[in-house]
C-alpha cells in the first residue's frame, strides 16, 4: 500500500496584536498606569477616571437654502477640583462621544501639569466645518451656545479653539453668551480676537510652549536645536505655527502635511511660503520647490524632531518601530497609542507627551482669562516671557518625575499631575 506524503507543516502567520484605538479607553490606560505609581486606593480612583457631567445636545441650524439641518453636539467636563473647566471646541465630521471625553480627560490633566487652576473639559459639534458656509457655522455655533449655556461661564467652564474652530468662533460664543446675561463677559472665552479681549500672544502660544519643551529637549539630548531637522504632521492653526517659529530659531523645516497629504525637501520649507500657498490652494500639496509624500511616509521619516500636529492615534503599533526622530513632541492630543509609547522609549526616543508639550494653549488661555477678569491687559513681551517660565518649569519637573519614578516622559508626566489633582480632591473631600 502506497504512503501519502504528509504535508509540510506551515508556519503560523505572525499576528500584530491589536490595539484598541478608543481614545477615551487610552486616555483611562494613561491615569491608570499614573494611579498604580502613586497607590491610589479604588475609590479616589473611580472619581479621577470618570467624567464628572456629560451633556449631548441637538443643534437645529437653519442651511442657507432655507432648509433645516440639525446637529449633534458635546460639552463634558472631566474634573473640576482645581478650579472652572478649560478645553477646546471641536468641529469635525468625526467627532464622538468617547473622543470628547478622552479631551476633557486629557485637559484635567494638561492644566495640572502646567499647575493652573483649570480642570479639564472638553466640546465637540459632529460636523463638516470644511462644507458649511460662514453664516452657516455662526447660526450653528450660537444654536450650541444656547444649549450648554447652563454648563458654561467665566467660574464653571471656559471653551477656547481646537480642531477648526478659531478666534471668531469664540467671538460668536462669547457674543452669543453675553447677550443671555445683558452684560459684556469677556471671560466667558478664550483665544477671542484681542479688539474683544483676547490676549496678545495668545494665537502663537501652543507653538511656544511647543518650542520652549523641545528646546529643553534638545539640551538633555545634547542636540543643537539649530540646523536640526524638523517633520510636522499637521499644518492647521498650531502646525503651521510651529513651523514659523522654529524657522526662526534656525531649525530645517524639511516635511510638513495636511489631511490631504504632505510636502518635504530636504533642504527646508519655507514656512511663511507654504501658508501662502496653503490659502490659495487650500492644501500644501503641489507647492513648488517640494516632493509630494503621505501622511504616513512623515511620521516615518528621517529626522530629528517630529512634530505630531494633527489628531489622535497617528503613532502606534503600526508605525512606532518605524519611527527614525530622536524628539517627539506631541502638539495635537492623543497622537500616540499606550502600546506605542513603550516600543518608543525601548528605541531611545524622547516623547514629549501632549499634556506637557501642547499646554502652551491653555496657559496663554489662562493669562486671558486673568486679564478678563481683571480688566488688565498686559503687553505681548510679558505674556510670552511668562508662558516660557512656565513651560519651562514644567518640563523640568517632568523630567524629575520621569527620573525619579525611572519611567518615559509620558509617565512622569501623569505621576506628576494626576498627584496634584488627587490631593485638590482628598483635601476638599466629599460632598455631601
Amino acid at each position: 500500500m502506497a504512503t501519502v506524503a504528509k504535508p509540510a507543516p506551515q508556519p503560523i502567520p505572525r499576528i500584530a496584536p491589536r490595539e484598541d484605538l478608543n481614545p477615551h479607553r487610552i486616555a483611562q490606560i494613561q491615569f491608570d498606569i499614573a494611579a498604580e505609581y502613586l497607590k491610589l486606593d479604588q475609590g479616589l480612583r473611580q472619581i479621577l477616571r470618570t467624567p464628572k457631567r456629560v451633556l449631548e445636545v441637538s443643534i437645529p441650524t437653519k442651511t442657507d437654502n432655507g432648509q433645516v439641518k440639525v446637529f449633534t453636539g458635546y460639552r463634558v467636563q472631566h474634573n473640576v477640583a482645581r478650579g472652572p473647566a478649560k478645553g477646546g471646541l471641536r468641529y469635525h465630521p468625526n467627532v464622538t462621544l468617547d473622543e470628547i471625553k478622552a479631551l476633557a480627560t486629557w485637559m484635567t490633566w494638561k492644566t495640572a501639569t502646567v499647575s493652573i487652576p483649570y480642570g479639564g473639559g472638553t466640546g465637540g459639534v459632529i460636523c463638516d466645518p470644511k462644507r458649511m458656509s460662514k453664516p452657516e457655522l455662526e447660526r450653528m455655533t450660537r444654536r450650541y451656545v444656547s444649549e450648554i449655556l447652563p454648563l458654561i461661564g467665566p467660574e464653571q467652564d471656559i471653551p477656547s479653539p481646537d480642531v477648526y474652530t478659531d478666534s471668531q468662533t469664540m467671538a460668536w460664543i462669547m457674543d452669543t453668551y453675553s447677550m443671555t446675561k445683558g452684560y459684556s463677559t469677556l471671560g466667558a472665552v478664550t483665544g477671542k480676537p484681542v479688539s474683544i479681549g483676547g490676549s496678545e500672544g495668545r494665537r502663537d502660544a501652543a507653538a511656544r510652549g511647543v518650542l520652549v519643551v523641545v528646546e529643553e529637549a534638545c539640551k538633555v539630548k545634547k542636540l543643537p536645536l539649530r540646523g536640526a531637522s524638523v517633520a510636522i504632521q499637521g499644518f492647521g492653526n498650531t502646525g503651521s505655527t510651529v513651523a514659523r517659529i522654529f524657522a526662526e530659531k534656525k531649525a530645517r523645516v524639511v516635511a510638513i502635511s495636511d489631511s490631504r497629504g504632505g510636502v518635504f525637501n530636504s533642504r527646508g520649507i519655507d514656512p511663511l511660503k507654504a501658508m501662502r500657498y496653503k490659502e490659495r490652494s487650500g492644501t500644501v500639496v503641489g507647492m513648488p520647490g517640494t516632493s509630494r509624500i503621505s501622511n504616513d511616509d512623515l511620521l516615518t521619516m528621517k529626522c530629528d524632531i517630529l512634530v505630531p500636529a494633527a489628531l489622535e492615534n497617528v503613532i502606534t503599533l503600526n508605525n512606532a518601530d518605524q519611527i527614525k526622530a530622536k524628539i517627539i513632541a506631541e502638539a495635537a492630543s492623543g497622537p500616540t497609542t499606550p502600546h506605542a509609547d513603550e516600543v518608543l522609549v525601548r528605541r531611545g526616543i524622547m516623547l514629549l507627551p501632549d499634556i506637557l508639550a501642547s499646554a502652551g494653549g491653555v496657559t496663554a488661555s489662562y493669562f486671558e482669562w486673568v486679564q478678563d477678569l481683571q480688566s488688565f491687559f498686559w503687553p505681548m513681551a510679558e505674556v510670552n516671557a511668562k508662558l516660557e517660565s512656565v513651560m519651562r518649569r514644567a518640563f523640568l519637573e517632568v523630567h524629575e518625575s520621569a527620573r525619579r519614578h525611572r519611567t518615559h516622559m509620558r509617565t512622569g508626566a501623569y505621576v506628576l499631575a494626576v498627584g496634584r489633582v488627587a490631593d485638590a480632591t482628598l483635601v476638599r473631600g466629599l460632598f455631601p
